[in-house]
C-alpha cells in the first residue's frame, strides 16, 4: 500500500515537475531577483553598489512617480466604469434573440484581437487634427464650426478621452464574453414569469438581469482594475506620454528610467510599489466578494 503511494506521487511529481521548474525560473526566480536589484544601484552593465533602501526613499520624494502615480489612477477611473457598463449593454443586446445576434457577437469581441500597435494607429489616424476621421466628420455634419479643430492628442483632457475611447472600444471584447456567458446561463422562464406578471423590459433588467450579473461585474471590475493599473502600450504610442508628460502612467515612467536613464534599481523599487497597490487593491476586492457571498 505505502509503495502504491510512493508510486502515485512519483507519477504527479513527474507531471507537475516541468511546469513547477519553469515557473520558477521564468516566474518566482525574476520576482526574487527584481527585489535583490532595487537594493542596488544597477545599470544596463550590472550592479555598481549597495544603497539598501534608499531607491525607496526616494521614491517617497520622487514628485514624478506620485505624478504617474495620479495618471494611472486616472486612466483606471475613466476606463474601468466603461468597461464593465458597456461590455454588460453589449451582452444584452447580442443575447437577445433574432437574426443579428452571431453578427453582433463577433463584432463585439472582434476588436479584441487586434494589437496594441494597430490599436494605436487606428486611434491616432482618427483622432489627429486637420487630417484626421474624427474630425473630418464632425465638419462634414457641422457639429463643429469649419474654423474649429479640437486637439485629440495634445490637449491633456482630449488626450485622455482619446485613450480611454480607443483601450474601451480595443478591449470591451474579454468582459462581454463573461457578461455574455453568464446571461445565457439564465433561464427563460424567470423572463416569461416577469412577463405574465406585467413586467416591462427596464424591469427585468434591473430586477433579474443585473442582480444575477452582479458577481460577473465585481469580477469584471477587480480584472479591469488590475489591467488598467498595467497600461502602458497604447498611451505610449498613442500620445507618448504627453503632451509633456500629462498622461505618462507608471509603467512608462519605470520604463524611462529603467532603459532611458539607465537606472534598473530605482525602476525595479518602483515596479515592487506598484506591485503593493494591486495586491491592496486585491485583498480589497476579495474582502468584498467574500462579503458579498455571505450577505447573499
Amino acid at each position: 500500500m505505502v509503495a502504491k503511494k510512493k508510486s502515485n506521487w512519483c507519477i504527479v511529481l513527474c507531471f507537475i515537475l516541468p511546469f513547477l521548474i519553469l515557473y520558477t525560473l521564468f516566474t518566482i526566480w525574476p520576482v526574487l531577483f527584481g527585489v535583490n536589484v532595487s537594493f542596488h544601484k544597477w545599470g544596463l552593465m550590472g550592479k555598481t553598489g549597495f544603497v539598501g533602501l534608499a531607491n525607496y526613499e526616494k521614491l517617497v520624494r520622487d514628485k514624478f512617480f506620485w505624478q504617474a502615480a495620479g495618471h494611472t489612477f486616472i486612466f483606471v477611473g475613466l476606463s474601468v466604469p466603461f468597461l464593465v457598463m458597456i461590455p454588460f449593454f453589449l451582452a444584452v443586446l447580442a443575447n437577445r434573440p433574432g437574426s443579428l445576434r452571431k453578427f453582433l457577437r463577433v463584432s463585439y469581441y472582434l476588436p479584441n484581437i487586434l494589437s496594441v500597435s494597430v490599436v494605436s494607429y487606428i486611434a491616432v489616424y482618427i483622432a489627429s487634427p486637420y487630417m484626421g476621421f474624427l474630425n473630418q466628420f464632425l465638419h462634414m455634419t457641422g457639429i463643429l464650426a469649419k474654423d474649429a479643430e479640437p486637439m485629440w492628442l495634445s490637449d491633456t483632457k482630449l488626450a485622455w478621452v482619446t485613450i480611454t475611447a480607443a483601450t474601451v472600444w480595443w478591449t470591451a471584447g474579454f468582459p462581454f464574453l463573461l457578461y455574455l456567458s453568464v446571461l445565457q446561463d439564465i433561464p427563460e422562464q424567470l423572463y416569461e414569469a416577469a412577463r405574465l406578471d406585467g413586467a416591462g423590459s427596464a424591469r427585468m433588467l434591473f430586477s433579474i438581469t443585473m442582480p444575477i450579473a452582479r458577481s460577473t461585474s465585481l469580477l469584471v471590475i477587480f480584472l479591469e482594475i488590475i489591467a488598467s493599473f498595467k497600461v502602458f502600450g497604447q498611451i505610449y504610442l498613442i500620445t507618448g506620454g504627453g503632451p509633456g508628460t500629462a498622461t505618462r502612467p507608471i509603467i512608462q515612467y519605470i520604463y524611462t528610467t529603467a532603459f532611458q536613464k539607465n537606472n534598473l534599481g530605482y525602476a525595479s523599487a518602483m515596479s515592487y510599489a506598484l506591485f503593493i497597490i494591486l495586491i491592496l487593491f486585491t485583498l480589497g476586492q476579495m474582502k468584498i466578494q467574500s462579503g458579498k457571498e455571505l450577505y447573499e
